[in-house]
């Protein structure tokens, strides 16, 4: 795989459990003059990182159906690379780092329900018979 086509990384290392949080934005395609047109080129999604203990951006493409998780939903990344976009400046270069999946999943065995709909009640926990 050539840097150009991005950074294949090992998704469970790098980012472990992510969770659902919202649509960021949706970023359309641009004109010859720079102007946006309305066409969708792709959609940014939040979602909360386990290992990086942080909120992650990631964009899908627009060919992908919006994503409408709950919040806090287990989910996971099909196909993620982690690619740059650098902007020459006067002292060197200023580099972005940004993370494109194919598309974003609910993970196997996971309910899309949030996390405190899967806490039961101690009663429930603790039957005695």
């Amino acid at each position: 795989m050539r840097l150009a086509e991005g950074i294949v990384i090992d998704k469970e290392k790098t980012f472990g459990t992510l969770y659902f949080s919202s649509m960021r934005r949706e970023v359309f395609e641009r004109d010859e003059e720079g102007n946006p047109t309305t066409t969708l080129k792709e959609r940014t999604y939040d979602l909360k990182s386990k290992t990086a203990g942080m909120m992650i951006q990631v964009s899908i493409p627009a060919s992908v159906e919006e994503k409408k998780f709950d919040y806090d939903a287990e989910v996971e990344l099909v196909n993620p690379i982690v690619d740059t976009v650098a902007n020459a400046t006067y002292r060197g270069a200023d580099v972005n780092w940004y993370i494109k999946a194919d598309d974003i999943i609910a993970r196997k065995g996971s309910s899309t329900g949030t996390a405190k709909d899967a806490v039961k009640k101690p009663e429930e926990n603790h039957k005695v018979g």
